[in-house]
């Protein structure tokens, strides 16, 4: 089945446009109207993001209002991904993740036409949130993303202790009642004695799921992924945290501003400032599940073979629509070259990464 771009028609009065424009780093919602297909939604609207509210397209949350849910979502992102070339990073990453096994948002490409006004081609994101845990039938429990760098899983950052040790985080689901968990979960990483640390850890936080999460980060190679760009849910049942990788356009190959990013830019046991990482692959259990499941990937599914038919149909889907695009079809000459980018960043990273595998044994 062909890849299927939907039209998505937003209707928002001038005075809130006005609104909206007036403060791009505020939060503050302004109603709007937004239709997929036959169906008409009244939402609430506002600017997402962080260094990326100053670019001239602008990425959106959008919370639905009536009805409440749309696609079993209450709150979806449209993001320009305005600095990738391909426009296919973040959708990719996120697939990749599912393929080996992490939990992670769905996506998928849209045209939007604001006012009438053809605004060119976005990625439409679900939210980590309490719908996307029902959507799942998975137990419900506090998620928290990571939206700066002191969410590094340490008490201190940039060599000073944090104010709090939820610092860096913000709840997208639960109760403050909840930040106990994370709280708890910070405290015992920093303080546990290291010959205890395996198995004490491992009653906090899904060392399985992390380790794929790392493969993960590792192989697309965000520089960003290891303190921000993550979000921390705690199954319920398990008592365990679980970690979900969240906004991947700054990947394969491309750093956050566009340019090109060398294959070895990032290490194989990703960047030294997540403390949690750190430690874990100070130990002999942790180190071997890693390399045991980086080294599986790199054999099935980081490879040119796996991937190519998943690139060459994103990318040959969305051309005519970058063609349309006002803010992207100038640059459709180096979007031809993407595939191939992208393809060539595959062969290098992962034959970097299988020389670098050695310095996993014990």
């Amino acid at each position: 089945m062909s890849y299927q771009i939907q039209t998505y028609f937003l209707v928002i009065e001038e005075a809130d446009l006005q609104d909206l424009r007036s403060d791009i780093r505020s939060d503050t919602t302004v109603p709007a109207c937004l239709q997929v297909g036959d169906t008409d939604y009244e939402v609430d609207i506002c600017y997402r993001g962080a260094y990326t509210r100053k670019f001239r397209k602008k990425s959106y949350m959008i919370e639905f209002i009536q009805p409440r849910a749309f696609s079993g979502a209450n709150v979806i992102h449209l993001n320009a991904e305005y600095k990738d070339p391909s426009l296919i990073r973040n959708k990719l990453s996120l697939d990749f993740f599912q393929d080996i096994g992490v939990l992670s948002p769905e996506s998928q490409h849209v045209d939007l036409i604001r006012n009438g006004s053809l605004k060119g081609v976005y990625l439409r994101l679900e939210s980590v949130d309490e719908m996307f845990l029902r959507k799942r039938g998975l137990p419900l429990g506090p998620i928290y993303y990571a939206v700066s760098d002191r969410a590094n899983f340490s008490q201190n950052n940039k060599g000073k202790p944090k104010s709090s040790l939820t610092s860096g985080y913000r709840r997208a689901f639960g109760n403050i009642s909840d930040d106990e968990y994370l709280i708890e979960l910070i405290k015992q990483i920093n303080t546990i004695h290291h010959s205890n640390f395996p198995q004490t850890i491992s009653q906090y936080i899904d060392i399985s799921n992390y380790a794929r999460w790392m493969a993960g980060a590792v192989c697309t190679m965000n520089n960003d992924g290891f303190t921000r760009n993550y979000a921390l849910y705690r199954n319920s049942e398990t008592g365990l945290f679980e970690i979900i990788p969240w906004d991947y356009d700054a990947t394969w190959g491309r750093k956050i501003n566009g340019s090109n990013m060398r294959y070895n830019y990032v290490p194989i046991g990703g960047k030294k400032n997540n403390h949690l990482s750190f430690l874990l692959l100070q130990t002999p259990e942790f180190r071997k599940l890693y390399r045991e499941i980086l080294e599986e990937i790199l054999e099935t599914k980081f490879t040119v073979q796996y991937l190519e038919n998943k690139v060459t149909s994103l990318h040959q889907a969305l051309r005519s629509h970058i063609l349309q695009d006002p803010y992207k079809n100038k640059d459709i000459d180096k979007f031809d070259e993407e595939a191939e980018v992208i393809f060539q960043f595959i062969r290098d990273r992962a034959a970097y990464l299988k020389r670098r595998l050695v310095y996993l044994d014990l």
